[in-house]
């Protein structure tokens, strides 16, 4: 059994989630939201790093995945949300763990099928892929639906790497 800590970071809402994979059966351990909404932006970026780093020691997964930076209009927005992905991979990196990332639309075609899903049907099938019946915190869900992206990808890529090594 895998577990995976997934992360939908944010630098003021970062969703974490933490699944448990044997083969095709996902389990859900936790889930939530680290708020650092009021705090000033450095501040902000330990309080991600610190709760990141007790959330590792506590499930103590063994990877980390994490959604890559998605730009829109706003650059000084884009710049923030990496700020917070790197203190979210230095948690990670720091606690030895690997770290996988995936774009949004790779996370979306891995759940839904299409990149172009929408939020709503990325969140039913997380929950459908882990059996929750009550609603998810958005950014919870997106940081589960992160975490299930690499379970999808993880026997692709295992393929590809031994094909890749077959040949002479």
């Amino acid at each position: 059994m895998t577990r995976v800590l997934g992360i939908d970071p944010g630098s003021r809402l970062t969703g974490f989630g933490v699944v448990d994979a044997d083969g095709s059966r996902y389990h859900y351990v936790d889930s939530g939201v680290i708020r650092t909404l009021e705090a000033p932006f450095p501040e902000r970026l330990r309080i991600i790093f610190e709760d990141l780093a007790q959330l590792i020691a506590t499930h103590q997964p063994a990877i980390m995945a994490v959604e890559q930076v998605f730009v829109q209009k706003n650059v000084s927005s884009a710049l923030k949300l990496g700020h917070a992905r790197g203190a979210a991979i230095c948690a990670g990196a720091t606690s030895g763990l690997d770290v996988a990332e995936y774009t949004p639309r790779a996370v979306k075609q891995a759940l839904v099928g299409t990149g172009s899903a929408d939020k709503a049907q990325v969140a039913h099938m997380v929950r459908q892929l882990l059996g929750i019946d009550a609603p998810l915190a958005e950014d919870a869900s997106d940081a589960l639906a992160v975490a299930l992206c690499h379970v999808h990808q993880t026997p692709l890529q295992q393929r590809i790497h031994n094909t890749q090594e077959s040949r002479p």
